[in-house]
């Protein structure tokens, strides 16, 4: 990549609308949910997949389930959107926050 295209890709990345949300990781198998919150939704499930696959993921009951089960018996779902614009700052970190508690009991998830 040459120095003009290379500082056009970097302009472009910095310029994206941010995507924050809520997600939530699904077992078939046995039933379980896990569902988190992330500042960019665009990077989170490729996060937590390396994380699980080096076995390193903090979540032990997910990092658990994924060494029973392997990766085809998961799902990741975006469940809920907050587009950065609309909420600047600490709003939306709140916003967030509160989001997450509010999935976390309507899908009798697990926090993440």
């Amino acid at each position: 990549m040459h120095g003009e295209d290379r500082r056009a890709a970097v302009a472009a990345y910095k310029e994206r609308k941010v995507e924050s949300g809520i997600y939530a990781v699904r077992c078939g198998p046995s039933d379980r949910m896990w569902v988190g919150s992330a500042p960019d939704l665009s990077t989170i499930q490729n996060r937590l997949w390396f994380t699980l696959r080096q076995g390193s993921n903090s979540h032990r009951s997910l990092q658990e389930a994924w060494a029973s089960y392997g990766g085809e018996a998961f799902t990741f779902e975006v469940v809920a959107r907050l587009v950065d614009g609309d909420y600047p700052g600490y709003t939306r970190t709140t916003a967030l926050k509160s989001l997450h508690a509010h999935w976390v009991e309507k899908l009798n998830g697990i926090r993440i």
